[in-house]
């Protein structure tokens, strides 16, 4: 099991959490944490999402530009 230090809201401080046995076979990269205080529960979110442009509506292609 590894252990790390977060802020659990429960307990609200930073207190020591831990990987519980995992079932799902993710073994010491689980995103699961449980404070070893009060038993509360923490999902860690391992991915990571392309962000949209700004000024882009979903399906439509970029706007060319025009030199001056």
């Amino acid at each position: 099991m590894s252990e790390r230090e977060l802020y659990c809201d429960s307990c609200q401080g930073v207190q020591q959490f831990e990987t519980p046995p995992c079932v799902d076979g993710h073994g010491a990269d689980c995103p699961e944490l449980v404070c070893t205080r009060c038993g509360g529960a923490v999902l860690i979110a391992t991915f990571t999402f392309r962000a949209p442009r700004l000024g882009q509506a979903r399906g439509q292609s970029p706007a060319r530009r025009r030199a001056a």
